[in-house]
């Protein structure tokens, strides 16, 4: 998936404003104008979009577990120059607190079936024999399952209110 595809994802799924975007890259060392954002989240086809490079979308990621856990103790942690699908599934792991177990739930409210050791593949070193790549398709199956429990439940909140 492209990195605009999981910020919009992201945005939509924990409904997150302009404002709020900001304040997560903020959180993640880079300021980041209204503008930008605007950029980053258009489709594809509209003229003034503006592909978000990997840095950008680890910033993004490093201000999101920030939020929904807390400053850490010590220095802030660099934001990768690279990313893939493997250090993204860690780093919304991490923001969400999720065990192996949650996130497996999550990826059967959509139907896709993981093992515990397939899962845990993902998040070995990288040169650990027993490493495997995440797929696009184990990734984006996991964004909608997130979609899916987070949406359904903001949607709970709203009409319980």
């Amino acid at each position: 998936m492209n990195n605009n595809a999981i910020l919009r994802r992201l945005r939509y799924t924990f409904d997150l404003n302009d404002v709020s975007m900001m304040r997560l890259f903020s959180q993640g060392g880079y300021e980041a104008t209204r503008s930008e954002v605007s950029d980053w989240l258009k489709k594809e086809d509209d003229p003034t979009f503006l592909g978000i490079v990997d840095i950008m979308l680890a910033r993004f990621l490093n201000g999101f577990i920030v939020e929904k856990r807390g400053k850490k103790e010590g220095p802030e942690p660099k934001a990768e120059k690279r990313l893939n699908n493997n250090i993204i599934l860690r780093k919304l792991k991490i923001a969400l607190n999720m065990t192996d177990i949650d996130m497996l739930d999550v990826l059967d409210h959509v139907g896709f079936r993981l093992s515990k050791h397939e899962l845990s593949a993902f998040f070995r070193n990288d040169t650990h024999s027993n490493y495997r790549p995440c797929k696009d398709q184990v990734f984006r199956n996991f964004l909608l399952g997130l979609q899916l429990k987070y949406k359904s439940n903001q949607d709970e909140e709203a009409s319980n209110a």
